[in-house]
């Protein structure tokens, strides 16, 4: 099963590391060539407006747009969560704007403000989840659609709709797996690559 890690910006080397620890080989997307039969595709923490930029350069804007819409699973982190809103506050355009969000930028300060805490997390199971919080938006409104996960402090830091997934926070940054055994599970439940197949499911 082949799943990517948006490889422009950011924490690309975390994920990796990750989706290895759950039995996953990742492959690693620069181009558009790379988005070929893969099951799902990790957006990674980093900055916003620098990897949406980036994204349109290389082309991948559209093609990653489009496996959203197809039901590929798509997960972002921190600044991949923002890349997956339909709506940003302070006027920033929308990237893929495929999740039916609205995300505030920073909402937890800045990079001296960082810090971690213990999150329960609808649909993982066992303790709570270390969550560590890095210059992190929040969402600030959701749709009807989309299921709210996990919350800190009153602000939502966690959902879900459909096949897309996106969280404040960067589980990459720990050693817990569990956030990656999820969106595998959702990968694995999803379906088969366009135009391949899967004689393993």
């Amino acid at each position: 099963m082949k799943i990517g890690v948006l490889g422009l910006q950011g924490d690309v080397h975390e994920h990796l590391e990750r989706l290895r620890d759950v039995g996953v080989d990742p492959v690693i997307v620069k181009k558009p060539q790379d988005l070929a039969e893969l099951r799902g595709l990790i957006l990674p923490g980093g900055e916003s407006t620098t990897i949406g930029k980036l994204m349109r350069k290389y082309e991948l804007l559209e093609p990653i747009r489009a496996m959203g819409q197809s039901g590929i699973p798509l997960y972002g982190t921190c600044a991949g969560m923002i890349l997956l809103a339909r709506e940003i506050e302070g006027g920033e355009e929308p990237h893929l704007a495929l999740m039916n969000i609205r995300v505030a930028r920073n909402s937890f300060g800045r990079q001296k403000d960082s810090f971690e805490t213990d999150l329960s997390i609808e649909g993982i199971a066992g303790p709570p989840f270390r969550a560590v919080f890095i210059r992190a938006p929040h969402v600030t409104s959701v749709g009807d659609d989309v299921e709210v996960m996990a919350a800190f402090n009153g602000r939502v830091v966690a959902v879900r709709q459909g096949t897309l997934l996106a969280t404040s926070f960067h589980p990459e940054l720990t050693e817990d797996p569990r956030v990656h055994e999820y969106f595998v599970e959702m990968c694995r439940k999803a379906g088969l690559p366009v135009g391949g197949t899967d004689s393993r499911l």
